[in-house]
């Protein structure tokens, strides 16, 4: 991803972040999209250029004008051998195509070069299709997550 691409990613995640958030935590929008505003700064310090982190457009072709046809983010875990997958979006024009596989699997050719040897990821518990994709992808489930909110 170029530096002039990053605003189309943040302008496409924060708001799509701040509804998981919202749906997850049982937080209303306005807090929410103020979580996720902030920890895409912190995440994001440096834009494009932060170390550690790995934004990626997906695309087609290495003509710069054909449009993106999705993002993916991730970033190296400290040991240094584990990449953790923090998006992974295709456009909804898109789907169906096989991009998202293909991401995933240029992905590990990519980090597999510079010794990595574990991807990992979050998936949110309804979405059906990311679990789907992942499954097919020869990723397996490790742990749930869960909560309980407590009456006041």
């Amino acid at each position: 991803m170029r530096a002039d691409e990053l605003s189309s990613f943040i302008a496409y995640f924060v708001p799509d972040y701040a509804k998981e958030i919202s749906a997850n935590y049982d937080v209303d929008m306005v807090t929410s999209l103020a979580r996720a505003t902030n920890e895409v700064k912190a995440e994001l310090s440096l834009g494009v250029d932060t170390p550690g982190q790995v934004l990626l457009c997906i695309v087609t072709s290495d003509d710069e004008s054909d449009p993106p046809k999705g993002y993916l983010w991730c970033k190296s875990e400290q040991d240094g051998t584990i990449v953790f997958i923090n998006e992974l979006y295709v456009f909804p024009a898109h789907r169906g195509n096989g991009y998202a596989k293909l991401a995933l699997m240029e992905l590990e050719k990519l980090f597999a070069e510079t010794g990595h040897n574990e991807a990992r990821l979050r998936v949110a518990a309804d979405n059906t299709e990311a679990k789907r994709l992942y499954v097919s992808a020869g990723y397996r489930v490790t742990g749930i997550n869960m909560k309980k909110s407590f009456n006041r």
